[in-house]
């Protein structure tokens, strides 16, 4: 193994205590990054823009900082690079949400969560893929490129952030950031063998994300340890004035909690195993490893009860008529008239700006998206609108009650994340209810405002991994964390280490050995 192949496997947390040690700096962190990211990205295309001198600019700068401060007062993670997906605005780095629509724009500002990152300490090492404006469930839907599932490139890595997801799991970065709306941080998650993390709603500023449906978006961390989240969580997380949703209270406990579960004593914790995220529909494999993992939280002294959440099998229609709802008013800014693509109507048709309106969003948008508008506008119209949309917020307030019930039984919740595995690119594409199935154990959280994180829990039949699900009340996000280290560290005692050490990795092969450049 060379150096720069053993420096970029490591956790993030371990690589802060060799920053601080002094054992590597920031830039060389960086630039081994950067090297795994130039022999990766042919195989796995997680990157629509890789920041390099800016990462490098950054490194120096803390690397500097850290040598005249020292680090006491700085976050763990100060100084790990990190991936943004490219739904997350970024000062001076080009912001697309993977849309035509919006290629080439560079932000003049910086979200929320990016303004901390910078503060910190963390480079950025670039902007991650996803489908168009974060509508889909397997990153085809990007208007500029595929991502591959690093555990098999002939496979899809989830969506919306699978970017994000297969730069991690590839050990381009050790951090990404995604953005989770009905499980595009979570679903990616376990389809890459990686963890994924929805924080709860307004737990995170989404100042500076781009909206899909602002009543369901939530930013969160990508990591290859449970540790990792809640560390880049405490980050990001807090108050913002600046997002009208954001809580006024401060980060919970999360890196403490994880570290507690690490121990591997889960006595006095109830966990309740929803019935209505399993069963037909699922495979095989995903039960399997699931009630494995199930059986390791009882061996560690969690009491296990099962609880029914009846109102979740309508979950899914429910957010497939509230979120299109707000996808069809938060896009209708994109219209030429201000910033991104301008197309003018054809020689022959009136040059009006309904028009010019009409021709930019036939070009700039994909179809997704637009199936999406459609369906929005649909449900939003006069006649429609207590029918559908009125329905629709019924049955999300059923699944809130559906969760607050459950809580009263059971400290935390767990299900499977995805019910298969990773699929094969174009296994689904032609039928969009087969691809929405995806987050049908995932949509839950979002509708209800809930914390949830996938962690892996293994490899089924075929080889690929699957994800774990846990879920927490609102504003209790530590105590999803808990268990989830408690499992992670479980599972890694009969593995022999993290999941990714069994990833075949042959884009690491032939990196320099000496990992400063």
């Amino acid at each position: 193994m060379s150096a720069q192949e053993e420096l970029v496997k490591h956790s993030a947390s371990d690589m802060a205590a060799q920053l601080r040690s002094g054992q590597v700096s920031s830039r060389e962190l960086v630039q081994a990054h950067l090297d795994v990211i130039e022999a990766a990205e042919p195989s796995i295309d997680a990157f629509l823009q890789v920041s390099a001198d800016q990462a490098l600019e950054q490194a120096d700068a803390f690397d500097q900082r850290l040598a005249h401060e020292g680090a006491e007062g700085l976050p763990e993670l100060a100084g790990v690079p990190i991936a943004i997906k490219d739904m997350i605005v970024t000062e001076g780095i080009p912001t697309t949400a993977a849309s035509k629509i919006l290629e080439g724009w560079v932000p003049p500002y910086d979200a929320t969560v990016i303004k901390k990152l910078k503060a910190a300490g963390m480079p950025i090492l670039g902007k991650t893929n996803l489908d168009e404006f974060a509508q889909g469930s397997s990153t085809e839907h990007s208007a500029f490129k595929t991502t591959h599932n690093p555990w098999d490139t002939e496979r899809v890595p989830g969506g919306s952030g699978g970017g994000s997801a297969s730069a991690v799991g590839a050990f381009e970065a050790p951090l990404a950031l995604g953005t989770d709306t009905g499980g595009s941080i979570r679903q990616p998650g376990s389809l890459t063998g990686t963890v994924g993390v929805k924080p709860t709603y307004g737990g995170v500023s989404r100042f500076g994300a781009i909206a899909m449906a602002s009543s369901l978006d939530q930013i969160g961390p990508v990591s290859r340890s449970v540790l990792d989240a809640a560390l880049l969580q405490e980050v990001i997380g807090g108050y913002d004035r600046r997002d009208s949703t954001s809580i006024p209270k401060p980060v919970p406990p999360l890196a403490q909690a994880a570290r507690q579960g690490q121990k591997r004593d889960l006595k006095g914790l109830k966990v309740g195993l929803v019935k209505e995220l399993g069963g037909e529909g699922y495979q095989p494999g995903v039960e399997a490893r699931f009630n494995e993992a199930v059986s390791l939280l009882e061996s560690m002294g969690a009491e296990v009860v099962q609880v029914s959440c009846p109102h979740f099998p309508y979950a899914l229609a429910a957010y497939y008529i509230i979120m299109p709802s707000e996808v069809s008013s938060n896009l209708a800014r994109y219209d030429g008239m201000r910033y991104g693509l301008r197309v003018m109507p054809p020689e022959g048709v009136p040059q009006t700006a309904a028009n010019m309106m009409a021709a930019t969003r036939e070009a700039g948008f994909g179809d997704e998206v637009k199936r999406r508008i459609i369906l929005g506008i649909y449900a939003l119209s006069a006649g429609y609108y207590d029918a559908w949309y009125g329905s629709a917020q019924k049955v999300r307030t059923l699944v809130i009650r559906d969760f607050e019930k459950a809580f009263e039984q059971a400290d935390v919740l767990v299900s499977p994340t995805s019910p298969t595995t990773a699929f094969r690119f174009g296994e689904k594409m032609d039928d969009p209810l087969a691809m929405y199935l995806n987050d049908v154990a995932t949509i839950p959280a979002n509708l209800a405002g809930t914390p949830a994180m996938s962690i892996p829990a293994g490899l089924s039949d075929d080889g690929l991994p699957v994800g774990f699900q846990f879920f927490a009340p609102q504003m209790r996000d530590e105590v999803m964390y808990r268990p989830a280290a408690a499992l992670e560290a479980a599972l890694e005692e009969q593995w022999g280490g993290p999941i990714s050490k069994k990833l075949s990795t042959p884009w690491l092969d032939g990196l320099a050995q000496d990992s400063t450049k």
